[in-house]
């Protein structure tokens, strides 16, 4: 009986220590940033400089939950992993992060795509229609993958709880779709922090 109780504070533990780490990270990366930067000069001038703004942050948050998550995700798939709790959430966090940079970077795609001679994808198309290829039209539907991948991680591991480790077949599953999450993830965010150098909306 004490076992039980013991691994259930462990649990809980674990889980609210995650959250504080993650809250933490947050409240850091927006002191820093207000700290070094004024905050017009942090936006912007340009039309899209708003949604540029949190789809920026959002992918960066994301990026550190998904560097955590594949390393837990390959603790899992190697069956050494000891933080599930962890795992759980933050394949919820990573979702989540993932809808919102998804949701920043479409609205930030109005101004990509606007049909004037200034908009970053006419400047493209008419002087380097290679970027506009890859750094966009591949990277702007590659980086949709990451929402369903990072779902449907987050839905087994909370449908099938602690049977994921008993399981073999259901933590490969998970370490699979956690590590080509971040794949897609990388790819997405290293493409668009060139071309933001190249041509901010």
């Amino acid at each position: 009986m004490s076992v039980m109780l013991e691994h259930q504070d462990l649990k809980e533990a674990s889980t609210r220590s995650l959250v504080a780490v993650v809250a933490i990270m947050i409240a850091s990366a927006f002191a820093f940033t207000l700290a070094t930067a004024p905050f017009a000069k942090l936006l912007g001038e340009h039309a899209g400089a708003v949604p540029a703004a949190f789809h920026g942050l959002a992918a960066f948050l994301f990026l550190f939950i998904g560097t955590i998550g594949l390393y837990l995700g390959w603790r899992l798939l190697t069956g050494r992993i000891r933080a599930f709790a962890d795992l759980q959430l933050l394949a919820v966090v990573a979702a989540t992060c993932s809808l919102i940079a998804i949701v920043f970077g479409n609205w930030l795609y109005i101004y990509y795509r606007a049909p004037v001679p200034e908009s970053p994808r006419s400047y493209f198309v008419k002087n380097l229609p290679e970027i506009h290829g890859i750094f966009f039209e591949f990277k702007e539907f590659g980086a949709l993958f990451t929402l369903p991948l990072t779902v449907v991680a987050a839905f087994i591991l909370w449908k099938y709880g602690a049977q994921v480790l008993e399981r073999p077949w259901l933590r490969y599953t998970v370490a699979v779709l956690m590590g080509l999450a971040f794949f897609y993830l990388l790819i997405a965010f290293g493409l668009g922090a060139a071309v933001t150098k190249l041509r901010p909306a």
